[in-house]
């Protein structure tokens, strides 16, 4: 039985990761700040360097979700310092022991965002091989795939998945979306054409097994939907959904800037990426193409 390791298995991408690997057959351990009675929980502390070494001995694959949340707190100068460093500081972390302890790993796969590409709107139609932006959200994404890709220095096969907004019914940023719409209080934000590269959690799921198991998956994929929506459209297919009514008018941008700060810009700023790479050299295919295949289910 091959053994994957999830850091950030605690979130809600990594317990259902951890389950859909569980039904496949692997067994899971997770990586955790916090030590429990669970013998396939170790910890790590990223800031002085420690790994349980069992962790990383028995690990076939590695998978890397831990990351402080980018749309939990303002922006401010300290909070961009912790974003930054939960991502940069813990694959050098993970890449030295994996160096020292298990330099057979057979692959190294790791979450990234769409924000590579920048927090701007565009008709352009991002690809994986154009070049970053220069923003906050593009720097993080950029330092942290630098690290990743350290990885093949040991000949280690890295994969990247460069992720849009995850819509899960079990909550996280949809459940966000979704609330004010429920209490009949919606609205789209800003312009409204914004575009929001999104992915739904299963097919999601089924991309880093798709990385766990396809070898010719190698370096970084975009891990949005076919589907090109914007915030307005977006809006209305859930107002539709629920088949409550959309009022009042969009919500200023202004607004958003006051209430959020820098961090506004996730909200107001989007352009389209390509799902092509995975498709083709995957075979990848989407069990939710679009928001409304997503919403019928």
């Amino acid at each position: 039985m091959e053994n994957v390791l999830i850091t950030g298995g605690t979130g809600l991408i990594g317990k259902i990761l951890t389950q859909k690997l569980i039904t496949k057959g692997y067994s899971v351990s997770i990586l955790s700040r916090n030590k429990t009675k669970n013998s396939n929980t170790y910890s790590w502390n990223i800031s002085e360097g420690f790994i349980e070494n069992k962790a990383i001995e028995k690990a076939d694959y590695i998978i890397h979700l831990a990351g402080a949340g980018i749309a939990d707190k303002r922006w401010t100068k300290q909070r961009k310092k912790v974003l930054i460093n939960s991502r940069v500081n813990s694959t050098k972390l993970l890449f030295l022991k994996v160096k020292e302890l298990n330099p057979k790993l057979k692959a190294f796969i790791a979450a990234s965002g769409v924000g590579y590409y920048g927090a701007i709107t565009s008709e352009k139609i991002f690809q994986e091989n154009d070049a970053p932006n220069t923003d906050f959200l593009s720097v993080i994404c950029t330092l942290w795939e630098k690290e990743v890709t350290k990885f093949n220095s040991l000949n280690i096969r890295t994969v990247i998945l460069r992720t849009g907004v995850v819509f899960s019914k079990e909550g996280g940023a949809l459940e966000k979306i979704i609330k004010p719409i429920q209490l009949g209080l919606g609205a789209p934000l800003g312009s409204g054409k914004q575009y929001m590269p999104w992915i739904a959690m299963e097919d999601l799921c089924n991309m880093y097994v798709s990385a766990i198991e396809n070898p010719e998956l190698k370096g970084a994929y975009n891990a949005a939907a076919p589907e090109h929506i914007t915030n307005k459209a977006l809006t209305k297919s859930i107002a539709k959904t629920l088949q409550k009514p959309l009022w009042l008018p969009n919500v200023p941008a202004f607004i958003l800037r006051i209430m959020l700060g820098e961090l506004s810009v996730i909200l107001l700023e989007g352009s389209r990426v390509s799902s092509e790479k995975i498709k083709k050299n995957a075979g990848f295919k989407f069990k939710y193409p679009t928001v409304e295949k997503y919403f019928s289910k």
